[in-house]
């Protein structure tokens, strides 16, 4: 079956910086979009930066020019870099993506574990 498999995530200053990785496995026929998402503790989960399927990107508001998403279409792998942290930033990284699998035929949703990332002195 499909995984996503994150990692990136970890303890880190402010004004420091991280890279978030996600790849993407199993019985892929093709991936349509591929984004980040995250989630503070009592809050409700966000979009944090992706790729639309029409190639286009999204970033939330309050990490324009902070974050930057790209993708190595050939590794089914996404990225997230991610300078200029703040102690706001913290919080569960999602890896999301949508993925038509050999298995269903269809699109359908699929999520990555999490992975914390904490933005403390």
């Amino acid at each position: 079956q499909v995984q996503l498999v994150e990692s990136g995530g970890g303890l880190v200053q402010p004004g420091g910086s991280l890279r978030l990785s996600c790849a993407a496995s199993g019985s892929i026929f093709s991936i349509n979009a591929m984004g980040w998402y995250r989630q503070a503790p009592g809050k409700e989960r966000e979009l944090v930066a992706g790729f639309t399927s029409g190639g286009g990107t999204n970033y939330a508001d309050s990490v324009q020019g902070r974050f930057t998403i790209s993708r190595d279409a050939a590794k089914n792998t996404v990225y997230l870099q991610m300078n200029s942290l703040k102690p706001e930033d913290t919080a569960v990284y999602y890896c999301n993506a949508g993925i038509i699998s050999m298995r269903t035929l269809r699109l359908n949703d699929y999520w990555g574990q999490g992975t914390q990332v904490t933005v403390s002195s």
